[in-house]
């Protein structure tokens, strides 16, 4: 563990995906250009660095209540591939908050590129509120890629809820989250994409209710403009009697191109299972209601943007 590393552009790349004062309020591990710079543990929640790969175990005590761990790992170094594995364990009928992301500041030639593979089991009764963003900026031409894969094992009674955004300045990314649920558990996710330039952006779901009363309700909203593209897929498994909810929302400006593709599975007479996508431009009426109350064109669409997004 290699401390007081944080300069003021860690700082500001801290900030765009976690507020940077309120890391420190509870446990949390930062991690700069592959190597840990700073942790603290508490009393309820312990994490240690594994020890045959890169990464951290988590460790959140039976009946923890309102706990935040902070998680958040930072990039200025080009050419950088950053590969880390994070597990989390959280005890029976705890309750806390898990807040990740990584920012990419690159301002060279080479690529900068962080996967992280989380995984978490949740005992029975546990629920985890899980956020996760991640940001790139920088003026070199070397790409800033993010490819994170969240995995969510769920026994009974258990839920968690899962929200991720790309906020912008990400040249490519494939997003991978698989859930296995057991009985009488939720697991709800909402992610938030925008993407420029040609940029390219892919989201993998694949969610497999495994135990009766399980339910799970994915929603993406995604922005593609200039000639950048996105791909949404959904898999559902219902293997009990069950309820699923999977939607897609989008907005396509210029050359943008966007691909939905749902795949739901019944293999129980009772599972509920329902897909919905919709894709399609501004609406011109939303524009010039907005220009009636001064916005310019450019300003009413960043408003209707910033709206679906938010």
């Amino acid at each position: 563990m290699e401390e007081n590393q944080i300069n003021q552009l860690d700082q500001s790349l801290l900030n765009e995906i976690s507020d940077f004062d309120q890391i420190k309020k509870g446990a949390y591990n930062i991690r700069k250009n592959g190597k840990g710079i700073e942790r603290k543990v508490t009393e309820n929640i312990n994490i240690m660095t594994k020890t045959d790969k890169p990464g951290i175990n988590i460790y959140v005590k039976e009946n923890t209540k309102f706990e935040f761990v902070h998680i958040p790992v930072i990039l200025t170094e080009s050419g950088l591939n950053d590969l880390v594995y994070n597990d989390f364990y959280i005890g029976k009928n705890a309750n806390v908050i898990i807040v990740a992301g990584c920012g990419i500041h690159n301002d060279h030639h080479q690529d900068s590129k962080h996967d992280g593979i989380h995984r978490f089991f949740l005992e029975e009764g546990a629920k985890v509120r899980y956020i996760e963003k991640h940001y790139g900026e920088g003026i070199g031409d070397g790409k800033r890629i993010l490819n994170p894969v969240t995995e969510v094992y769920l026994k009974d009674g258990s839920s968690m809820e899962m929200q991720s955004a790309q906020i912008k300045g990400v040249d490519s990314t494939i997003r991978e989250t698989k859930g296995v649920l057991g009985n009488n558990t939720n697991f709800v996710v909402s992610e938030k994409i925008m993407t420029n330039g040609i940029q390219m952006a892919k989201t993998i779901f694949d969610v497999e209710l495994k135990g009766k009363n399980s339910s799970t309700h994915v929603t993406s909203r995604s922005v593609a403009t200039d000639q950048s593209t996105q791909f949404f897929v959904s898999k559902i498994y219902g293997n009990n009697e069950c309820f699923a909810h999977s939607e897609c929302d989008a907005i396509i400006k210029d050359e943008a191109k966007v691909t939905a593709t749902p795949e739901i599975t019944a293999n129980h007479v009772d599972a509920n299972l329902i897909h919905e996508a919709a894709i399609g431009k501004i609406a011109g009426e939303q524009i010039t209601k907005l220009m009636t109350l001064g916005l310019s064109e450019k300003e009413a669409e960043e408003e209707i943007i910033n709206g679906f997004l938010r």
